[in-house]
Formats: C-alpha cells, structure tokens, sequence
C-alpha cells in the first residue's frame, strides 16, 4: 500500500477518454467503505459528467479551466444531519458554530482521500480541488444548505505524469507523547 501512496499525484491534464462507469462504481465503494465517528457515514457523492454541469462546477471553482479535461468530476458533500437528528434550521458554511460540521468535514475528507488511492490503483488520475465557496458551489449543483461541499474530485486517465514533490522528513513533523 505504500507504493501507492508514493506514487499517487495530483492531476490536472487528462486524455479524451470517457471513465467506464465500472470504475467510478468502484472509487465510490471505496470511500463509502472509509471509516466515520460513530459510523455516521456522513459523505454523500455527486457524480458529474455532463459537460454543461461540468462547466458549471469549475465555474464555481474559481474558473480552473485544467478541470474541463477530466470527463468525471465527484463532488463530495457532508450531511450534517446523520449527527443533527431534530428537525431544526441549519445553514453550513466555513464559520457555521456547529462542532458536528468539523466531524462531517473529517469524515468525508477520510472517504474522498480512499477514493483518490483508489482512483490511482485503477490506473485513473484524480485531483483534489476545494477551491470554492459554499455560496458558489451549492446552488449550481441545488445541494441544501444544511450540507457542506468539502471537495470535488476530478477523475480521468491522465495526460501528465507529475514528478513527486518533495516532503518534510519523517522526523521533522512527529512528536511523542506530547508537543
């Protein structure tokens, strides 16, 4: 599993070629397979693959053009309300005062990080893009406001081959026991 991870990369140029829909079955199973506090399961998937709903998300996005090569964008949304049972208002965004949106956030960001290792052991490219707003984002894919966007995934067979980018040393960022 290491070589895995060593080998995965962020891509942003992808080949004209449609994603078999067996493969995005199989990137989907394995971030609903991802572990969650109390198994809450919060992530919910959108798969986008028409390319008018694909301009409109990178829109959204803050207008990375690079996305519009990758045939298949997921967008990952947490569902705050597997931990917010009543049937009350609530409105998420990056300051909501809610500590179960940091535990949906997590959650999800856990599920989209299988499904990027996932995406590389099928041989596809992915990258993580959450360069948006709530406010953005939301609305053209008509998600309510009581979810949060935490990424789109675009995913495609890559068109680059993106050299590693250097990493601190283990030793650098582990502490024992304490700080």
């Amino acid at each position: 599993m290491i070589k895995e991870i060593e080998m995965r990369r962020s891509i942003r140029k992808y080949i004209d070629k449609p994603v078999e829909n067996e493969k995005i079955t199989e990137l989907l199973e394995s971030g609903r397979l991802a572990p969650s506090g109390n198994n809450t399961q919060p992530w919910r998937y959108i798969v986008v693959n028409s390319e008018k709903m694909r301009q409109k998300v990178m829109e959204a996005s803050h207008n990375q053009k690079w996305m519009l090569t990758a045939p298949v964008f997921i967008v990952c949304v947490a569902d705050v309300r597997c931990r917010i049972k009543e049937d009350i208002y609530v409105y998420l965004d990056d300051n909501s005062p809610h500590d179960e949106v940091k535990r949906i956030i997590r959650d999800t960001s856990i599920s989209a990080g299988y499904m990027l290792l996932q995406a590389n052991n099928l041989g596809l490219g992915a990258c993580w893009v959450a360069e948006f707003t709530q406010e953005e984002i939301r609305p053209v894919l008509n998600i309510p406001s009581d979810k949060y966007v935490v990424g789109v995934i675009t995913i495609g067979y890559p068109d680059e081959t993106p050299k590693a980018r250097s990493r601190k040393k283990l030793e650098d960022i582990i502490h024992y026991e304490c700080w």
